[in-house]
């Protein structure tokens, strides 16, 4: 099984190298009146990592919840 994730990882990892090399073109992103230039690679990498983050906290706030209200019975 290590050697199904191992490569899962790194077709993963080839994918995004794939996906930066193919886009380097800087590109202006607004979002509520804010305007950032950059290369697209790194835009869709920040959005990714932002979206990895608040998912992941969600899940750790809702797990969070569930086990608490999980009262021990006498």
């Amino acid at each position: 099984m290590r050697w199904v994730y191992l490569t899962v990882v790194i077709l993963f990892v080839a994918a995004a190298l794939i996906f930066v090399f193919q886009n380097v073109d800087t590109v202006t992103m607004s979002f509520l009146g804010l305007r950032i230039r950059a290369p697209l690679a790194v835009l869709a990498a920040v959005a990714y990592i932002l979206g990895a983050l608040s998912g992941g906290s969600l899940f750790a706030l809702l797990r969070k919840s569930v086990q608490g209200s999980r009262a021990p019975r006498p």
